[in-house]
């Protein structure tokens, strides 16, 4: 009874499925997409046409004019670049190479630490090791922004027990490594929680088979745990790369607003102005900002979606 009760399930699961993929293969879900998409395409391109666009064009209308008339120059992209505006003597350019500076480390970091940290806690037995791992997941309820002050202070005075010093005071002037330091420990939790379950359903065949052979921890890791959990890691090097890239909270707090370690999201903030004028510059910056990310995802698309899928299923 109970077998003729399960294979009553998965007939009615598969009859799910298959009506669901109808659903989303018909013509109706194809117009829909294709709407959405539309939609979703028009703030950019509103967004690239101001910033093309001469200042006394984007204060006289609106921008969907200019495609009846244009009138188009790469004057903003410029003057954005390389010269100053708003109060600040430097380019977009030097904050362009910062937020290269930022970003590209602050997500190796955590996904190099992640994954191995994840490959230990899903195949090395310890006593403790599930409480580790409880404590990671639990670490990702700790909000971003009720961190960063006490963060803050102990980057900048140190922790001290009376007289011994446990953790020196660092001077965060013109370095990029308390920026670094936020974003991996933020990333971290989010990023072992996602590549555990990933890596934890291996085949343990597999995993018996290199032992025997007389592989180290460290030599499967390297040659079978990550390049079989490379759309894994792709996922999460795309979604953390974009956090980062975007990020202002974190950039201001620890990195100020200088040219010598700022990114580009508080060059933009600042081109905006106190009263939000010149549109046309801070439109221009904003375009130039979405190219990187853009290159980033399309780069790594093929293992986006089965990276998402990561650790959702067995098999």
């Amino acid at each position: 009874m109970s077998a003729l009760i399960r294979e009553g399930g998965r007939e009615g699961s598969a009859r799910s499925l298959r009506s669901v993929r109808r659903a989303f293969g018909s013509p109706l879900a194809s117009v829909f997409v294709i709407a959405m998409t539309v939609l979703w395409t028009i703030p950019t391109l509103g967004l690239l046409v101001t910033s093309l666009r001469p200042k006394q064009d984007v204060t006289a209308d609106g921008w969907w004019n200019a495609l009846l008339h244009p009138d188009f120059g790469f004057g903003n992209y410029h003057s954005v670049l390389f010269e100053g505006g708003s109060g600040v003597s430097t380019g977009l350019m030097p904050y362009l190479v910062n937020s290269l500076a930022i970003s590209i480390p602050a997500t190796v970091f955590p996904l190099v630490l992640a994954a191995m940290a994840a490959y230990v806690l899903a195949w090395v037995r310890f006593r403790g090791s599930d409480a580790v791992f409880l404590t990671v997941f639990g670490l990702q309820v700790v909000p971003l922004q009720m961190a960063l002050i006490p963060l803050l202070r102990l980057f900048s005075g140190g922790a001290h027990l009376g007289p011994l010093t446990l953790i020196p005071a660092v001077d965060l002037k013109g370095s990029y490594a308390p920026v670094w330091l936020a974003h991996t420990m933020f990333a971290l939790p989010l990023a072992v929680f996602l590549l555990h379950n990933f890596i934890a359903q291996l085949p343990r065949d597999l995993m018996e088979a290199a032992v025997v052979d007389g592989a180290s921890h460290f030599r499967i890791f390297r040659s079978i745990v990550l390049p079989l959990c490379t759309p894994a890691l792709a996922s999460f090097a795309i979604f953390q790369f974009l956090w980062v890239w975007n990020d202002l909270l974190v950039a201001l707090t620890f990195a100020g607003g200088t040219p010598e370690v700022a990114p580009m999201t508080v060059r933009l903030a600042q081109l905006s102005g106190s009263f939000g004028g010149r549109w046309e510059l801070l439109t221009a910056g904003a375009f130039l900002s979405i190219i990187v990310p853009l290159a980033v995802f399309f780069g790594l698309q093929r293992y986006f979606v089965r990276g998402l899928l990561a650790g959702s299923v067995k098999g």
